[in-house]
Order: structure tokens, then sequence, then C-alpha cells
């Protein structure tokens, strides 16, 4: 099974670490698009985590079932009121199987580059493609590199800075690795997270997604549905699937 890098310590801090992913300007429109699509019928969340989208879904009316590496973060989300609506299978969302099809798979966060091989990208599509019902969607939410919009020869990009929270990405554009760095002050504590991400550009998720057997329904720049364009820092792309 492949490594994790949400261990106990990062489950159980999560929220603090991340804390503007929980608030109800970035939740809402998440769970009214996923909410839309879905409908009356399931949904499975690949890298369900602590459950911050799955839980709003759910009580939206959407019965959501979700797949996740991390024992420690499951083990968050199923402390939370409305947790028992949700079903949950620890494995590797790009290989393990739930044993029901669905009308909405849905990836987001850059979660997609937590696979830090194309191998396991396409593999993910796959697997999200065998879960889905014939006409049912599949939902990735990640950002654009920033590599375009980088001085000529540098790698490195700050994606947040603020007194108690620097964020960065070393890009390796050989091996399409993009190295991310947190180091947040809590309590007067200095606390570090690193991990790799391989990133992806839209058309290649869109090759993917082809030869899953999905093509590409709509794309937007957030969840709010704003236009996609070259100023575009981020994508929400939804696939279809066609056979």
């Amino acid at each position: 099974m492949p490594e994790t890098y949400f261990d106990e310590r990062i489950a159980t801090r999560y929220e603090a670490y991340w804390s503007n992913l929980f608030e109800p300007a970035v939740v809402d429109p998440a769970v009214s698009f996923l909410a839309d699509l879905a409908g009356t019928r399931a949904a499975l969340e690949l890298g369900i985590g602590t459950g911050r989208l799955a839980l709003p879904l759910s009580r939206r009316g959407v019965r959501v079932h979700g797949i996740d590496l991390s024992p420690a973060m499951v083990a968050q989300l199923q402390r939370k009121p409305g947790a028992a609506d949700v079903g949950v299978t620890i494995g590797d969302f790009a290989t393990t199987k739930v044993d029901e099809t669905f009308t909405l798979v849905y990836l987001v966060r850059n979660t997609i580059t937590n696979l830090t091989t194309q191998v396991e990208q396409v593999e993910c599509f796959r697997n999200a493609a065998a879960h889905l019902e014939p006409g049912g969607c599949f939902v990735i939410e990640v950002y654009i590199p920033e590599l375009q919009r980088l001085p000529a020869g540098e790698t490195i990009h700050a994606f947040t800075v603020s007194p108690t929270h620097l964020g960065f990405e070393e890009y390796n554009v050989a091996t399409q690795i993009a190295f991310s760095h947190h180091y947040w002050v809590i309590d007067g504590r200095l606390e570090t997270f690193s991990t790799p991400h391989r990133y992806v550009w839209p058309s290649e998720l869109d090759l993917m997604a082809r030869l899953a057997g999905m093509t590409l329904r709509e794309r937007w720049s957030d969840w709010n549905r704003q236009p996609f364009t070259s100023d575009s820092r981020e994508h929400v792309s939804v696939w279809e699937k066609t056979a």
C-alpha cells in the first residue's frame, strides 16, 4: 500500500493547519456544486479525509461513501456528528474498489497530485470510471502549476504568506514533481510539513479521462462556476462517463 503522509499528527491538527478550508465561503459552493451533480443518487469521495465536504454533502441528502488511505484522518471524521451516515473504506483511492456504483465520484483540493506517478493518476481515472454509472460524472478540483508565472530560471513559488503560515512549492520540471513545504507558528511553536506532488496540466487530465472512457463535460475556475481562462489559478473539471 502506498505511503500516507497524513498521520496522527497531521490528522489531529488538520483543521488548525488549514482552517480556511473549513470556512462556509469555501465549503458551501463546493457542496452545492456536487449536490447538483449527485441529485438524489449516491456519491463516492476519493480521499475523503476528515469529511470536510462529505459530511455537509450527506446532510444535503446525498448518500456518500469515501475511500482514504489514512486511518488517522478517517478517525477524525468518525468523531463528528453525522459520521454514521457516511461509509468509509480504507485504501489507496487509485485502486481500491467499493462494491457499488455511483452517479458522482469526486476528488478535491489538489488530492490528485498526491499520486506521484502518471501511472497512478491514470489508474485513479480508471478506478473512478469503474465506480460510475453510465452518464455519471467524475469531478476534480486542482491547481494550475505556477511555472508560467515564475521569473525565468526560478522554480520556487510561495502560495501562502501570513504571520502564522508560510507555504511554498519547489518545482522539479524534469520529474514533474513539486515539493510542497509548510511552516506554521501555532501556540508559539514552529510546526512543519513537506510532501511530494505530481503536478498535472488540464490537457493531461483530459487525456487520462479519455483513456478511462470519459469526456470533458465542463471546466470552471472555481466552484462558483467562474469561467476558466488562461489567468485561472485552479480549475474544477467535470468528466462524464461515456461507455
